[in-house]
């Protein structure tokens, strides 16, 4: 009976696939143009320039520097610093694929693995800047509310996550030195013989690969939700849910959230037309950019299946933060005075979108690594003049 239940699903949708062959073609179009206009431009950079920086040994250069500021924050080792970088500047799923090839090459503990996975999963600030703010919303200057929430209230998990689990047996040396994080790129460097040309061509095959698996699931996930609009399994389940909540969530309203639980993308667009009010708005879309989507779940698991990282840590922070981005979100709407400018609509479409994601993505990447090393200048100033001797 067990083996049965697995494949109904899958037969299913099979089904209804042969049923539908036009939706099916109409929805997987829909996903294909989503990935190749905003997400293979946007990400396969990065994933490529994260990869190089790994293996030419950037990771534990920095990870020597912001020991001292990642461990009594987040329990976490240095070298985390550079996922956390990368994750909110580039967005998913660069923060799960980054963790699991640190923990595959021993440089973080299984604990340390799942609490890094709890809190490196955003949107990119170009995708909440140009394409949420700008473009379903007309208002750029939303983007500063919607991704200001997501990014404390990922904060917020990653400190509440450092109580999760045991403490590191032997925590590495937390002290500030230029000299030693040198010592260790050039460890690093030395370990990787292969010529640059060789290295470079293993990036981004390696690049190429991740990217198109990401494409895959978008699609299919686009898929999924045409399906089930077909069959109004979402209006069913929707009209339940404005029972439940007594119309305070409307039948399109509900609709507009199940979309996002599936695909965020998707669920962002629906969330815009079926809801009026901005509050409310604001309120679903950091709800569903901090939750990140079923999809966004598929595609942190299949990086997870080559380790020995537990998924329920991953699941727990998305949930987490998909409510304290609500929370934030209308403490910030609340407390702020938004100019109404609107920006023009050729902005925010074809290449010139995937051009602003780039800006802000470098942007936020540089005044991230900025921040970081600040704090960690700071916390080591403040050390010494509390513990001279230590």
């Amino acid at each position: 009976m067990k083996a049965v239940l697995k494949i109904f699903p899958f037969f299913l949708l099979a089904v209804c696939m042969f049923y539908y062959p036009q939706d099916v073609l109409k929805s997987a179009a829909t996903g294909l143009a989503l990935w190749a206009n905003y997400v293979l431009p946007a990400l396969l950079p990065f994933f490529i320039i994260s990869d190089l920086l790994m293996k030419q040994g950037f990771v534990h250069f920095l990870g020597v520097l912001l020991e001292p500021l990642m461990r009594p924050l987040f329990r976490l080792p240095g070298q985390a610093s550079f996922v956390l970088a990368m994750t909110h500047t580039t967005g998913i799923p660069i923060g799960a694929m980054l963790t699991c090839k640190m923990r595959n090459a021993g440089e973080i503990s299984k604990t340390e693995g799942e609490r890094l996975l709890a809190f490196t999963s955003n949107p990119s600030p170009g995708f909440m800047f140009g394409a949420v703010a700008s473009g379903m919303l007309g208002n750029p200057s939303l983007g500063i509310i919607i991704a200001g929430s997501v990014y404390l209230a990922n904060l917020l998990v990653g400190f509440i996550f450092r109580f999760y689990g045991p403490a590191a047996a032997n925590p590495s040396n937390s002290k500030f030195s230029l000299i030693t994080a040198y010592q260790k790129l050039k460890q690093a460097q030395n370990k990787n013989k292969k010529p640059f040309g060789e290295l470079l061509a293993d990036t981004v095959r390696d690049s190429i690969a991740t990217i198109l698996l990401v494409g895959g699931f978008i699609v299919f996930f686009a898929v999924i939700t045409q399906m089930l609009t077909k069959l109004k399994i979402n209006i069913t389940i929707a009209k339940v849910l404005a029972f439940i909540s007594g119309e305070l969530l409307t039948v399109p309203g509900g609709e507009a959230f199940l979309q996002g639980l599936l695909e965020t993308t998707l669920g962002c667009q629906a969330t815009v037309k079926a809801f009026s009010n901005l509050n409310t708005q604001i309120g679903v879309l950091t709800f569903l950019l901090g939750f990140g989507g079923l999809s966004v779940f598929a595609q942190v698991a299949s990086f997870t299946a080559t380790t020995d990282l537990r998924f329920f840590p991953f699941i727990l922070g998305r949930v987490l933060h998909a409510f304290l981005a609500l929370l934030i979100s209308q403490i910030l709407l609340r407390s702020s005075t938004l100019p109404t400018t609107v920006l023009p609509a050729s902005l925010t479409e074809g290449t010139a979108f995937w051009v602003l994601s780039l800006k802000w993505s470098l942007f936020f990447f540089s005044l991230v690594s900025f921040l970081l090393l600040v704090l960690a200048l700071t916390s080591l100033v403040l050390r010494k003049a509390i513990f001279p001797r230590s």
